[in-house]
């Protein structure tokens, strides 16, 4: 699909407050409001827009650290990689999870309560039974930048 202005324009908006009503999303991309919905329903059926979701604070709910994870796999065959990549799958705690190219095979994004909750969490999932390895954690100080929207 080829995203003209007004796409990109719709996109940004909803980025920034997904829960808009089309109305308001219209006025603002300087569109009447039945051609704003029907482009919305195109990029829906596109996968431009891939779904809707609800930003929740994770301090706010207990969830007080995010840990970043590098992890070296047993091997890199795909049997491997893709028992990994299953087993991430499942953990709620891993919250985001990048195959990479360069010195660890795989990162990790954990979010937990403290650090004897990552604790458990590493040693209950971060081990061979998952074709892990080693694992190398980095704690972040501070968070500067998070954001979901893309530069469009």
């Amino acid at each position: 699909m080829q995203l003209d202005d007004i796409d990109r324009r719709i996109l940004r908006e909803l980025q920034q407050d997904g829960r808009m009503q089309n109305i308001e999303l219209a006025r603002r991309v300087g569109l009447s409001p039945s051609p704003c919905l029907r482009r919305v329903k195109l990029l829906e059926e596109a996968g431009v827009i891939s779904r809707y979701v609800a930003v929740v604070d994770q301090a706010k709910v207990g969830l007080q650290l995010s840990m970043f994870a590098r992890v070296w796999l047993t091997a890199q065959d795909a049997e491997t990689i893709d028992h990994f990549i299953a087993a991430m799958k499942r953990l709620p705690e891993v919250v985001e999870c990048y195959i990479m190219l360069g010195e660890s095979d795989a990162l990790l994004r954990v979010v937990v309560s403290d650090l004897a909750d990552y604790r458990r969490f590493q040693a209950a999932n971060l081990t061979r039974k998952n074709g892990i390895q080693n694992v190398k954690t980095d704690v972040p100080s501070e968070t500067i930048k998070q954001t979901f929207a893309l530069p469009l």
